[in-house]
């Protein structure tokens, strides 16, 4: 029930900032949570042992946030500028995970808040597709694997998700999504849209694997405590950091221009 209180307390401001708040608003909020992503990732970095990514994460994401041109060659001056910083350690052999470290962890983070940013700017029923898709995918994979899951999908990474419940959040996203796309967004065909929803979700999922995995590494259950029945704001958004790139990669349709070599 927790789980569902928090969710249900969530929606009604997300959706106001998402669907109808300016952009300054818009990008405040993407910022503070990117910024409490990524204090959660630094945590369980620290925990697994390497040098926590600190003061120079923060501003290289919110950088990367915010850079407007050339984000790509921002991209490799931070990487080279990380690995500049990594030198200081006295033990050297401390320098390639920590550089490696901030570098996955700005990407990883601010770089899918800044897709989700993106896709706002393209239509706000963009994002709150890319969001809501996952969330209720979550919620499905939880309580349908809760009550029918029989088979482990990756026991060693996270032992409490099965098949059953992941293909109830495929399900249970294509509905949605479809659904959603037809009403808000009806350029889009229904076959673009069942693939769309397929592949968000599916990213989605194994965002939340590879979450896990990291958590695994760092022998911890949860990334923070400030979601009663999720746990930390990364658990919450784990999906979505994997599944916002992909949804954006489809609003840019890098492939048309590709069409024309």
């Amino acid at each position: 029930m927790r789980r569902i209180a928090t969710a249900a307390l969530l929606l009604p401001p997300a959706g106001y900032v998402i669907l109808f708040g300016p952009e300054w608003l818009l990008w405040l909020v993407i910022s503070a949570v990117a910024l409490a992503n990524f204090y959660e990732y630094a945590g369980i970095v620290a925990a697994q042992g390497i040098e926590n990514p600190g003061l120079l994460g923060y501003a290289a994401g919110l950088m990367l946030l915010f850079v407007r041109q050339w984000e790509w060659l921002f991209a490799v001056a931070m990487v080279l500028g990380v690995l500049v910083v990594a030198m200081r350690f006295g033990d050297l052999a401390k320098s390639l995970p920590y550089a490696g470290a901030l570098t996955v962890g700005v990407i990883y983070i601010f770089g899918a808040w800044r897709c989700g940013g993106e896709l706002r700017a393209a239509s706000p029923h963009w994002l709150f597709f890319a969001l809501v898709l996952n969330w209720l995918g979550d919620t499905a994979a939880y309580y349908v694997g809760s009550r029918f899951g029989r088979h482990k999908l990756a026991p060693a990474v996270s032992p409490r998700k099965t098949v059953e419940g992941a293909l109830a959040s495929v399900v249970a996203a294509v509905a949605f999504g479809v659904a959603y796309l037809h009403y808000f967004l009806p350029s889009v065909g229904v076959v673009d849209a069942v693939i769309l929803s397929v592949a968000a979700n599916l990213a989605g999922q194994l965002g939340d694997l590879a979450e896990s995995a990291l958590k695994r590494g760092a022998g911890i259950k949860d990334s923070g405590n400030s979601l009663p029945g999720h746990g930390g704001w990364l658990d919450r958004l784990d999906s979505s950091l994997f599944a916002m790139p992909v949804v954006y990669i489809y609003v840019l349709r890098p492939w048309s221009a590709l069409a024309l070599w």
